[in-house]
């Protein structure tokens, strides 16, 4: 059965992401966790088979448009799906539906979301910036990194679902500033495809993916992204990118609010069962 409120979510969502290019994540996994009470273990899992779903039909018409440097993917992959793994094998150590793994996923969903916001208000200053400051790294060094920012990407990815949008797409304005934009984001959507699938897969293997709120979310999320796609051009970029960052605020100090609260509420019990 089809969910009409996942899907209604999913529609939303998918929207935003036709006109902005981010949000998938950033804005799924806070929806399923405070509007729907969603395990914040659950919500991630399923976020990230949802997300690879969805970037999959992004990467084949960014393939079929050959914006897609599919060097940097392999770069990409090569950091980020090693550091998935080992990620994956130490959550498999944790209960994922106790509090403390929901702890976990919640400080680094609220930090995620944080700097997500940041770029967003702030990515171009910090690209001009950097730019200012900073030569052209030698080609070497930038394969190095782009490494390194590959590996960061999937333990964000592994155990939020938020990192390969807003931030994969600025790390790799940083590295290559002489790359097209619609390169960067079309490698970018092309590398959270093996790393969310993976990193979902893994979370399905723990049992922490819900399949009927994925079907759910996609029924309303691809027409979401269709339409959203149609209004790109016609909507102020800069205004929703605002709107979406203003509200990447709010959702990420709500979550931290709550993440705050139950480690308080954790740390007095364990306090009070260890008193004499």
């Amino acid at each position: 059965m089809i969910d009409p409120l996942y899907s209604l979510s999913g529609f939303v969502v998918g929207m935003l992401v036709g006109m902005t290019g981010v949000g998938g994540g950033a804005l799924m996994t806070p929806i399923l966790i405070l509007l729907f009470g969603i395990h914040p273990a659950a919500a991630v899992g399923t976020d990230l088979l949802y997300a690879a779903a969805t970037k999959a039909g992004g990467s084949l018409m960014h393939g079929y448009a050959r914006s897609i440097d599919w060097r940097v993917v392999k770069r990409l992959a090569s950091g980020s799906v090693p550091a998935t793994l080992v990620t994956l094998a130490v959550l498999s150590h944790f209960n994922l539906r106790g509090e403390a793994a929901g702890s976990l996923i919640t400080l680094v969903l609220s930090v995620a979301l944080f700097a997500t916001a940041l770029v967003l208000v702030f990515g171009g200053s910090i690209v001009a910036a950097y730019r200012t400051h900073v030569q052209e790294l030698d080609a070497q060094r930038t394969a190095t990194t782009t490494v390194l920012v590959g590996a960061l990407l999937g333990v964000m990815v592994s155990i939020s679902s938020v990192g390969a949008g807003a931030i994969g797409v600025v790390a790799l304005v940083l590295l290559y500033p002489h790359m097209p934009i619609a390169k960067i984001v079309g490698s970018d959507i092309a590398h959270a495809v093996p790393l969310t699938l993976i990193a979902g897969l893994g979370h399905w293997m723990m049992g922490s993916v819900d399949w009927h709120i994925i079907a759910s979310l996609l029924v309303g999320s691809l027409p979401g992204i269709v339409l959203g796609s149609y209004f790109a051009n016609r909507v102020p970029e800069r205004t929703l990118q605002v709107v979406l960052a203003i509200t990447l605020f709010t959702v990420a100090s709500r979550i931290a609010y709550d993440h705050a609260a139950t480690a308080s509420s954790i740390f007095t019990a364990f306090t009070r069962s260890a008193a004499p």
